[in-house]
């Protein structure tokens, strides 16, 4: 998978805001993306510049767009790893 070679059933989900999650975090957040939502395969989206902050995910393998219930659940998850644990992803599950 990847982002600059797209395939069927690839969808991007863009956050409203970025949040700043370090390489544990991010590996978390991609899981429990997969998870919910049964993707085959999930890529955290970083922004450009010095702050690298997630700004999305990448997700393929699913037959349509997350619903918009899901897709605020799996934002408010990525908010939380910023607050809660510093960045961090350790613990989650």
């Amino acid at each position: 998978m990847s982002r600059t070679h797209p395939v069927s059933g690839c969808r991007e989900l863009a956050f409203r805001a970025g949040y700043a999650v370090d390489d544990a975090g991010e590996v978390a957040l991609e899981d429990y993306a997969r998870e919910v939502t049964r993707a085959r395969e999930v890529e955290a989206v970083r922004g450009e510049g010095v702050s690298g902050l997630v700004t999305g995910l990448h997700l393929c393998g699913l037959d349509a767009e997350p619903v918009p219930a899901l897709r605020a659940d799996i934002e408010d998850f990525a908010r939380d790893l910023a607050v809660r644990s510093g960045g961090g992803g350790l613990g989650w599950s």
